[in-house]
């Protein structure tokens, strides 16, 4: 694989873009706003700028990684060896999505989403060939974080798997291969790290500083309020709740009314300038 799609070009999916052409990869970066795909070629830039001033690259490299990212707002330019999706959370807008990337794709090109909750299954529903279909599950902020979730459906082939992991290794990367279930590995396990960190809080028990302070000094590189405010409270509680679904609304996974009132309050977190914090 050499050419890489990623459709969506908010933080994970601008992410993705710039780790595959930090790795060598040319990578064409889909958004239909010409406003998102700005913000994005400036993300990109001042990322690129900070391992400049750290001297992790040096100017030529600087160069020649801009030089393999290009921008479209095209769908029909969606064309590659692997195309990532990485858009909003809804199942209606990917299947819309996957199907139109499956039209104009050969048939060897791997499809895969970086959703982080919902059913594989139920999104590939309208792709021709879901054997070529899987989910790459990146974790925020894509160029940092080293995990991989590799999701294999029913339907996804051996050699599409094989294919993945030498491609997410090759980005630097650990796989980790695992099942098309609820929250996959990862976000089922995590859950409870926000979900019981807001509970401590809505039966004021304790409050939010206090609850990171101590996870961190307990080991944990990120208190949970400080990560769900890095990974965004909208997304945050859209997982929760697709899991809380998925599992029959089970009381283990039940949303917090705190952060469902801070996204009421637009707070999402760093995007926003506020969140449990103030940014």
């Amino acid at each position: 694989m050499r050419s890489i799609v990623v459709c969506g070009a908010g933080t994970m999916g601008s992410g993705i873009a710039e780790t595959a052409a930090r790795s060598g990869f040319d990578s064409l970066l889909f958004d239909p706003s010409q406003e998102a795909l700005d913000k994005a070629r400036a993300r990109i830039g001042k990322n690129l700028d900070l391992l400049l001033d750290r001297q992790k690259i040096t100017a030529i490299e600087l160069e020649d990684i801009l030089g393999r990212i290009r921008f479209t707002a095209e769908p029909e330019k969606c064309i590659g060896d692997i195309v990532i999706e990485a858009i909003i959370e809804e199942i209606g807008a990917k299947r819309k999505l996957f199907a139109e990337l499956a039209s104009i794709n050969p048939s060897k090109t791997i499809l895969a989403s970086n959703t982080s909750s919902l059913s594989l299954g139920e999104i590939s529903k309208n792709i021709d060939d879901p054997s070529r279909f899987c989910g790459l599950h990146f974790f925020n902020p894509a160029p940092l974080m080293k995990l991989v979730e590799i999701v294999q459906t029913d339907e996804t082939s051996m050699q599409v798997v094989r294919q993945v992991m030498d491609f997410t290794r090759a980005m630097g990367k650990t796989p980790v291969l695992c099942k098309d279930s609820p929250g996959f590995i990862v976000n089922r396990v995590a859950r409870h790290y926000y979900l019981e960190a807001l509970q401590l809080v809505e039966e004021s028990i304790s409050d939010f500083a206090q609850v990171d302070r101590l996870l961190e000094n307990a080991g944990f590189r990120m208190g949970p309020f400080k990560l769900m405010d890095l990974i965004g409270n909208d997304i945050n509680f859209t997982v929760t709740s697709s899991l809380y679904e998925a599992f029959g609304k089970a009381a283990r996974f039940k949303p917090s009314a705190i952060q469902e009132e801070k996204i009421r309050n637009g707070e999402f977190g760093r995007k926003s300038g506020k969140g449990y914090f103030t940014y």
